[in-house]
């Protein structure tokens, strides 16, 4: 079964779910509330929006000189950069290092990006266990299961799932409160923190004139893995560097107002370097590995470049009428909904995932929310439109298409197909060819005239009251 299938088969399950679309609506509603109350921070969001959009057009537009500007400060700083052009050089960067210093356990705060390189995989084939430390991946992990959502990765679990989750492993009480339930988690982990000889995050972003990795989080998590371990390896896409570090100034509350309507994330925090004589924490090391994976092929794209403008904040998702429904399981790839459906043509096989831009009914709400003013929906019709051209699409949709325009390019085919299509669907000829839409559906009566004939027939009067 190719991905496409897969799609199809888990975005119908999903959408069929009443339980499911239940809390993923009770979740999303939550999550709208709070950014709705946010939003009564700011003056001027529009103006926000404009501001952290420029200012990922001139990193991104500019981007060599940004990473090269980055990697410079990173060493001059006593730290070290590791360009990776795919997923399959940053794992081996990583786990090369990992055993060249003897490391048995990894601490990992929240990211993506080690999601889309496999990295927990790579880490456990190699004898070295990774936890995540996030309260979410650290729910995915000890279910088995992938992120659920960009920013909120557990958003189709309730309380009671996750209660009866501890349960099993940890024993704790079924009637647990959420408090509680976080509290055990905290007890886990602060053993794993303590023991822990690497440390691996990712980053929000990535200062240019200073080196800097800008780290977000709500739980402390992140500065844990950054300062207890003794090595610190971040992993980052290549579109998270900015240019000045004045730009945080408005890209930190922007990321946290959409993110969670917060006014600024509780813990944001700026690492850069290794530990210094005198300092009494922070790593002896510092890697940062720079992942291209087919970031450049998007970048050297002109027409859809802004994808990269991409702060990972999950509004479009939140926002999706088709995420709404089937959730984020149901993509199968790294980053879903909008924006994930617009870059992973770019970064996986095209031909394979070309399916996911057509996992849109083209509202426009992911563009009206987006932070940095992607325009998202069009990027998928860009898609749609590529792949038709590469001709990507099924080849008895492509035909249909062409039948449909030939008809629709003259009025006597228009007349006589539309005469032909009512006997068919009246003689339940038609039930056949539209078995898969009929799946959930019932074909309407047809009627005994067609409106053009109905037309026909008026006399003048009755057409003007019409």
């Amino acid at each position: 079964m190719n991905a496409a299938q897969q799609f199809r088969r888990a975005a119908a399950k999903k959408a069929a779910d009443p339980r499911h679309r239940a809390v993923l609506e009770k979740n999303i509603a939550t999550y709208d509330d709070a950014v709705a109350r946010g939003r009564t921070r700011y003056a001027g969001w529009e103006n926000a929006r404009s501001t952290a959009a420029q200012i990922k057009w001139k990193a991104i537009n500019h981007l060599d000189s940004y990473l090269e500007q980055f990697e410079r400060a990173v060493v001059e700083n006593g730290g070290h950069v590791f360009w990776a052009e795919t997923a399959e050089d940053a794992r081996r960067y990583i786990v090369e290092l990992a055993q060249q210093r003897g490391v048995q356990k990894v601490v990992k705060s929240k990211s993506m990006v080690t999601e889309e390189i496999h990295l927990n995989a790579a880490f456990a084939a190699a004898g070295i266990e990774p936890v995540e430390t996030d309260l979410g991946e650290f729910i995915c992990q000890l279910r088995g299961e992938s992120p659920y959502h960009i920013l909120t990765p557990i958003m189709h679990l309730t309380k009671t799932d996750v209660a009866i989750l501890f349960h099993e492993r940890f024993g704790t009480p079924l009637t647990a409160t959420a408090g509680e339930l976080a509290g055990v988690a905290r007890e886990q982990l602060r053993k794993v923190f303590l023991s822990a000889d690497m440390g691996v995050t990712g980053a929000n972003f990535l200062v240019a004139d200073t080196g800097m990795v800008a780290l977000s989080t709500n739980e402390g998590n992140g500065r844990l893995s950054v300062s207890l371990p003794r090595i610190h390896v971040v992993v980052a896409g290549i579109e998270k560097v900015i240019p000045h570090f004045e730009d945080l100034a408005v890209l930190w509350p922007v990321l946290a107002q959409v993110g969670t309507g917060q006014g600024v994330t509780a813990y944001n925090t700026l690492v850069g370097a290794p530990r210094r004589d005198g300092e009494p924490d922070s790593p002896t090391e510092f890697h940062v590995v720079l992942l291209d994976n087919g970031r450049t092929r998007l970048l050297a794209d002109v027409e859809q470049r802004d994808a990269l403008h991409c702060i990972r904040c999950g509004a479009c998702l939140n926002a999706c009428p088709v995420y709404k429904n089937i959730g984020g399981h149901a993509y199968g790839t790294t980053y879903q909904g909008p924006i994930g459906s617009v870059i992973t043509p770019h970064l996986r096989d095209a031909c394979e995932w070309s399916h996911l831009s057509y996992a849109s009914s083209l509202c426009g709400a992911c563009t009206g929310v987006c932070p940095v003013r992607i325009d998202v929906h069009r990027h998928l019709l860009h898609n749609r439109r590529n792949a038709v051209r590469r001709k990507f699409d099924n080849p008895l949709q492509r035909l249909a298409f062409k039948a449909w325009c030939w008809v629709m390019q003259d009025a006597t085919r228009y007349r006589i197909t539309g005469k032909l299509a009512r006997l068919a669907i009246r003689f339940g000829l038609a039930a056949p060819l539209a078995k898969a839409w009929m799946q959930g559906r019932e074909l309407p009566e047809v009627p005994e005239q067609s409106f053009r004939e109905l037309w026909a027939g008026m006399d003048d009067n009755s057409r003007t009251r019409s």
